[in-house]
């Protein structure tokens, strides 16, 4: 009798070892480093990330390699054998990439299936920069017991995170944009008349790109220089109603140089810079402030001014 039980409980153990080992899935841990994910030709491998993404590939393996994507799974089948080759995954929400390293090789005889694979999130991620720091503990929130959210407060003024967010999009590669939780692409009116941003400058603006993280807006807007000289930029000479500007370079060079464009972004609260356009102004005159110089370099230089 006790071996008939032994026997039937053998069996129940290999039945749901079995069952386990079918539905078996691969944990991955992102830390900021490539994960490997080895494909097998001809067969398909389904990664979990629990997000939407876009995906990123070298063109050399468009014909190798089918990769879709739906419902926070990814979904990866080789066609034939490809050398090790680096995925981008970006979160559509957040910006925040994840790097894959594929290579598919034949099956071997008797190879198992590949598992599943699921990414997670490393236990200590690094702290992304412009990232609300909660100083409450965890104490402090199961002792209040009151609805209330508590305070949380940035590492780095709102007003400097977009502006480096908006730099990097617009003059860095994809994967060195550093993720920022809550921004947000606006819509902007690319045919934005921009004539009296800077009237005393002999410059072609036109607005490029849009973010919002809060209630702070940056607009990034393209300069050209259309005259035949040097031109020394300066945010006082701004008009209109603005928290903040940067100038990626601060300088312009002559009309038809490589030197003659630039980039600057354009810092509101509340609202889009179409709303802080004159006859919007700031409530304190900045261009008060401006050295002879600069308040009258383009003297006979603009042909607006002659």
């Amino acid at each position: 009798m006790k071996k008939h039980v032994l026997s039937a409980l053998a069996g129940l153990c290999l039945s749901l070892g079995l069952a386990s080992s079918g539905h078996a899935v691969e944990i991955l841990r992102w830390e900021r480093l490539p994960l490997a994910i080895p494909l097998v030709v001809g067969q398909e491998r389904v990664v979990f990330i629990d997000r939407n993404v876009r995906i990123g590939m070298p063109a050399s393996v468009g014909d190798l390699l089918r990769i879709q994507s739906a419902g926070g799974a990814v979904y990866l089948r080789a066609s034939g054998p490809i050398p090790p080759t680096r995925l981008q995954l970006q979160d559509v929400t957040s910006g925040a990439l994840i790097l894959l390293d594929v290579a598919a090789e034949p099956a071997k005889d008797g190879q198992a299936p590949l598992e599943p694979v699921r990414i997670v999130e490393g236990e200590a991620p690094a702290v992304h920069y412009g990232v609300g720091i909660d100083t409450a503990t965890d104490f402090d929130k199961q002792t209040q017991g009151a609805p209330e959210q508590p305070t949380a407060a940035r590492e780095t003024p709102v007003p400097v995170v977009l502006t480096r967010y908006a730099a990097q999009n617009l003059y860095a590669p994809l994967r060195t944009v550093e993720p920022v939780a809550g921004i947000a692409r606006v819509n902007l009116r690319r045919n934005l008349a921009l004539d009296t941003l800077l009237p005393t400058l002999p410059v072609r603006a036109q607005a490029l790109a849009a973010w919002r993280l809060e209630s702070v807006w940056v607009t990034a807007v393209r300069l050209t220089n259309t005259a035949a000289r040097w031109l020394d930029l300066d945010p006082r000479a701004l008009q209109g109603d603005f928290v903040a500007a940067t100038f990626q370079h601060p300088t312009l060079g002559p009309a038809g140089a490589s030197t003659d464009t630039t980039v600057v972004y354009l810092i509101t609260r509340g609202h889009g810079l179409a709303e802080s356009l004159l006859p919007v102004v700031s409530a304190i005159d900045a261009t008060q402030n401006l050295p002879p110089t600069a308040a009258g370099q383009v003297s006979g230089g603009a042909p607006h001014e002659k």
